[in-house]
């Protein structure tokens, strides 16, 4: 429990911080629940209210289904760092809670993920695809599989690289080859 002795200094730190631009020390506050004005001096780290409050939505359910807010949206709920949020999200990480997709963001762990590179080699197989169609293009299996361009064009050239794909500029992407048997979830 914090005594109100460190209370009353941590609001005269808080003071001379807003009116000097000097900081007297470490600040250390619990994160704001929405609607709530006044912060509350937190005894532990920071992060760690953040984990716990994140903890205990994922218990009860709320982000079933879905990936869970981003930094950005975290940063602003709690009004805090994007350190601050990346500590927390490392912490439930570290518990097997979450986990993170390139490209997709942070989801609740209930079953193992299926990497990205199998899932575009699946679309060969599950669109029929023989050597010499072509493959969708990045913007459709963005929309497809819902990941960023980035992470899909990343995948892909792991496909050029072992041979499935071939490109030609201008034209996009081609099958070159099919892959030995199918990749499974």
């Amino acid at each position: 429990m914090v005594s109100e002795t460190h209370t009353r200094a941590l609001a005269s730190a808080q003071c001379l911080y807003f009116q000097t631009g000097r900081c007297a020390g470490p600040l250390l506050y619990i994160a704001r629940p929405k609607g709530e004005s006044v912060p509350q001096v937190s005894p532990r780290g920071t992060y760690l209210v953040i984990a716990d409050a994140l903890r205990r939505d994922i218990k009860e359910g709320s982000f079933a289904g879905t990936n869970l807010p981003s930094e950005n949206s975290l940063m602003e709920t709690y009004r805090v760092s994007r350190n601050t949020v990346r500590r927390a999200l490392k912490t439930l990480e570290s518990e097997s809670l979450i986990r993170s997709l390139p490209g997709t963001g942070w989801q609740v762990a209930t079953k193992p993920a299926i990497p990205l590179i199998a899932r575009l080699i699946n679309v060969i197989l599950e669109d029929s695809l023989a050597v010499g169609d072509t493959y969708p293009s990045e913007s459709q299996l963005c929309d497809r599989l819902s990941v960023s361009r980035t992470a899909v064009r990343r995948a892909l050239n792991q496909m050029e690289g072992q041979g499935l794909l071939s490109t030609i500029h201008g034209k996009g992407r081609s099958v070159r080859a099919l892959p030995s048997s199918r990749e499974e979830p």
